[in-house]
């Protein structure tokens, strides 16, 4: 029996691979009321042969990591989505965002609790990646929580 080798649409995650850091802006929010600047540094690397990537992320705000992050990327071959698995230094349970990459975009959303949450990966330049989370209570309205423009690390 040949073992399995990732799909091509692990080969898109690789984007996602490296050290990236930039200025983060925070929108106003119940759980950010002032919102404001921040820096974000997140590490990428390739996991379980090719078949994920891990991400490890903080933020920084007046000179303190305020927040840190834990993420799995992968593809499901079977639902024919990207996954991904984040878990916080806040103690929030597990939140599985689902998506799918149109050309270099890659959109996923987690539903909750508290809403939704959707999480977007804009790669069109290279070298860096824009991202922009937004929330909404039920899904049609929606609000900026983040945005933030990271710089590949050379």
């Amino acid at each position: 029996m040949e073992m399995p080798k990732p799909h091509d649409a692990h080969a898109k995650l690789q984007r996602l691979v490296g050290e990236w850091t930039g200025d983060e802006h925070m929108h106003p929010s119940p759980w950010d009321p002032k919102g404001g600047m921040a820096i974000g540094r997140v590490h990428n690397r390739l996991a379980l042969d090719g078949f994920a990537v891990l991400q490890d992320y903080e933020q920084e705000r007046n000179g303190n990591v305020t927040y840190r992050g834990h993420g799995v990327f992968t593809w499901d071959q079977a639902e024919k989505v990207y996954l991904l698995y984040w878990f916080d230094s806040i103690g929030s349970p597990l939140n599985t965002f689902k998506g799918s990459f149109t050309d270099r975009v890659l959109t996923l959303v987690s539903t909750g609790p508290q809403g939704q949450v959707r999480a977007t990966f804009d790669f069109t330049k290279e070298g860096s990646y824009s991202y922009r989370m937004d929330v909404s209570p039920d899904g049609s309205a929606w609000s900026i929580f983040v945005e933030a423009t990271y710089t590949r690390k050379p």
